[in-house]
């Protein structure tokens, strides 16, 4: 593996490890009748009543989830430019139209993955007494077996167009921002070394 590879995959561990436990909060949060009223309610509750190993249930889930984003996002993108744009000029139209698209692919791609990180987030009471589970649901494993028994195959795709809708403007929004700043900053070191 390639520097800038390993580099990649740090920043992802490192990522994740920091994100994983505010994803947990704001999806329990976000639950119907969640018991919790604010953030910090929330952290001191699954805190005291489950401990540390709460906030990192779902990280397995969420590094095997971003990893396969990542790629069919970066690589969808490529392609895309490949064929809107192949000189690879400034041109925001393409880089909005790829990133979008590559975005929108690349989320609904791993929804089965977030689905099942949300389930091992939330922990949700519903779903845990439906699928006779007493306790604690731990492993991306387990998580994929209750979603099926929940709900077959049609669960691993539930929000799939939230989560589609979402991604399409970060993306889109991202990689615009990133060719932009690309190109300004390419343009003003081509400008300085240019003799006038």
């Amino acid at each position: 593996m390639h520097l800038p590879g390993i580099a990649g995959s740090m920043a992802t561990l490192l990522h994740d490890a920091v994100m994983n436990p505010a994803e947990v909060v704001k999806q329990r949060l976000q639950m119907f009748n969640s018991q919790h009223r604010s953030a910090l309610s929330c952290i001191r509750t699954v805190w005291r009543t489950e401990g540390l190993g709460a906030f990192y249930r779902s990280y397995t889930t969420q590094l095997t989830m971003n990893i396969p984003f990542q790629s069919i996002h970066f690589i969808t993108y490529e392609f895309l430019q490949e064929q809107v744009n192949p000189h690879r000029d400034y041109n925001p139209q393409s880089h909005i139209i790829s990133g979008g698209l590559a975005g929108a692919l690349a989320a609904a791609a791993t929804t089965p993955l977030d689905v099942c990180k949300t389930l091992l987030n939330t922990q949700e009471n519903m779903a845990l007494s439906l699928a006779n589970i007493s306790g604690r649901l731990t492993g991306m494993a387990n998580a994929f077996r209750t979603v099926y028994q929940l709900n077959g195959l049609m669960g691993y795709f539930k929000g799939i167009q939230a989560r589609v809708i979402y991604q399409m403007p970060s993306t889109a929004i991202s990689w615009s921002v990133y060719e932009f700043f690309k190109y300004f900053l390419t343009k003003r070191q081509l400008e300085s070394r240019t003799p006038y």
